[in-house]
């Protein structure tokens, strides 16, 4: 989408103060950094859109029961008793899609289901980059997450990085993506690493500033390639959930 150019007037000292924030990484040009600025002056104290990413082929995840409801009923319920108002649920049609759609009507929150065919959950995204104008969250499909939410936005809002990550703390792991810590920042990321650095692991759920995006070139997975590259230019804040956990994949 083409952005509206405007001509404004600022003072030399702003302006000066403006382009010193132009690092040629995160800020690369001037008018970024106007927009940057503004948009962290106007920021949301609070987190109203959720993504969830969930694979075509494995979709029936969603709808295996928990707790007497489906995992996407618990999900939705999840976010919304969290205050989130709207849900994106990206994933591929399939056989099960029409069951899916009875599971996601009637929903106290609104939820939107996009069905497109991408390469990798970083393109799932890029899908919806034109509705993540403000920070939002993100959670894997095929995993149950329940702790305080409202806990983790803060942490997200308060930290100001471009990515947030919930973490839990595991004996086995090997088959999760292993972060390192430096106090709140996850300073290494490496997605099932044959040799662990630490027990801490991803718990498949996120928080994003939308400038995030302007990283996404060549990144095909959010686990392999973005998080990785956060990681190395301390962008990457970690959040323990302390709550309930299951994977379904």
């Amino acid at each position: 989408m083409k952005k509206p150019k405007i001509a404004i007037s600022l003072d030399q000292s702003l302006l000066d103060q403006i382009d010193s924030k132009v690092d040629g990484s995160i800020i690369r040009s001037r008018s970024q950094a106007i927009e940057y600025f503004l948009r962290k002056g106007l920021k949301e104290s609070s987190i109203s859109t959720a993504v969830l990413m969930i694979k075509g082929e494995d979709q029936s995840n969603l709808l295996k029961e928990l707790k007497g409801k489906s995992l996407v009923k618990q999900q939705i319920d999840f976010f919304a008793s969290n205050g989130i108002k709207n849900l994106y649920i990206v994933t591929q049609h399939t056989s099960s899609i029409n069951k899916l759609l009875l599971e996601i009507e009637n929903s106290p929150i609104d939820v939107k289901l996009v069905q497109k065919d991408v390469k990798g959950n970083a393109d799932a995204l890029i899908v919806l980059r034109e509705h993540l104008k403000q920070n939002f969250i993100v959670m894997s499909g095929d995993t149950y997450n329940n702790f305080d939410l409202l806990r983790m936005i803060k942490k997200h809002l308060e930290l100001d990085k471009l990515v947030t990550m919930g973490l839990m703390s595991i004996e086995k792991p090997s088959k999760y993506g292993n972060a390192v810590l430096d106090g709140d920042l996850i300073v290494d990321f490496q997605e099932k690493p044959k040799s662990v650095a630490s027990n801490v692991v991803n718990a498949g759920i996120y928080m994003f500033k939308p400038e995030v995006f302007e990283l996404f070139d060549n990144v095909k997975t959010l686990e392999k390639d973005l998080f990785p590259k956060l990681a190395r230019i301390k962008q990457l804040v970690g959040f323990f959930t302390h709550g309930e956990y299951k994977h379904f994949g």
